[in-house]
């Protein structure tokens, strides 16, 4: 990756408060508030089934909370209030589309679609929800494509890529709408153990950057050395948050605590 500076539509800020989400009555996320200022990177680690993933998609409202509010740049994210200010109305499927190109978001699996091409994938977004023209969504893709090292590939389909291949093509197809937040659900935890080191290295490159990040992961060592902070979940609660290195080197939880030990000595 060069040192390229991306673009971003806006501030970069995520404002959880008191966020509450159910799975047909029961809680899953207990009251979460959390903050991200602009350009933090933020770790969120925690065992499989502590609430990680449900987060980042509240967030981003692939999921719709049942209390509380989440706020992207200052404005709730999945509803907007009445031209009198009186009360919140859910957005419509194009203003939620166009909404969510500010919030790029990275998943487990790929999620690329197999009949298109890895340049097609990239662009599909950039042509059907913010309207550009081929020639515009193209060259933006190339450029996304060119800062994971996949731009030679943009004429490939998914099938004949690696797994980390595809997730350096999932990272370039979040970028290329300019999002000001980045969300990255355990992005190599499907892949083999000698591809995860290219995906991490992307997202080092990321971190080094002015980009919000907010990413659920197992791998501590990047938590630990790339991340501002470390959000530690357990059971659908935030139990930990501070600056990366204090929660690896001194952490005031002792679940914390026996959580990094269980891990960290595998």
């Amino acid at each position: 990756m060069s040192d390229t500076t991306y673009p971003t539509k806006q501030v970069g800020r995520i404002e959880l408060t008191d966020v509450v989400k159910r799975f047909h009555g029961n809680e899953v996320l207990h009251g979460i508030s959390m903050t991200v200022e602009r350009g933090e990177v933020v770790a969120v680690i925690g065992p499989s089934g502590s609430g990680k993933s449900t987060l980042l998609r509240c967030i981003n409202t692939l999921e719709r909370v049942d209390e509380g509010s989440v706020k992207v740049n200052g404005s709730e994210i999945g509803r907007r209030l009445t031209p009198d200010g009186g009360y919140f109305v859910e957005l419509s499927p194009g203003e939620l589309a166009h909404q969510r190109t500010s919030i790029g978001m990275v998943f487990q699996q790929f999620n690329l679609f197999p009949n298109l091409t890895v340049l097609e994938n990239v662009t599909l977004a950039l042509r059907t929800v913010l309207k550009m023209t081929k020639a515009e969504a193209d060259r933006i893709a190339f450029e996304r494509l060119a800062e994971v090292s996949m731009d030679g590939f943009a004429k490939r389909y998914p099938r004949t890529l690696s797994g980390g291949q595809q997730q350096r093509v999932a990272i370039a197809r979040a970028l290329a709408a300019s999002p000001s937040v980045m969300l990255f659900d355990e992005p190599t935890s499907a892949l083999d153990p000698e591809l995860v080191g290219e995906v991490i290295e992307v997202l080092k490159q990321l971190a080094s950057r002015e980009m919000t990040m907010l990413v659920a992961t197992h791998e501590m060592a990047f938590a630990r050395d790339a991340c501002t902070r470390t959000v530690f979940m357990e059971e659908g609660s935030v139990v930990e948050d501070g600056p990366s290195n204090q929660v690896f080197r001194a952490p005031s939880s002792p679940r914390t605590t026996k959580f990094l030990e269980r891990i960290l000595t595998r």
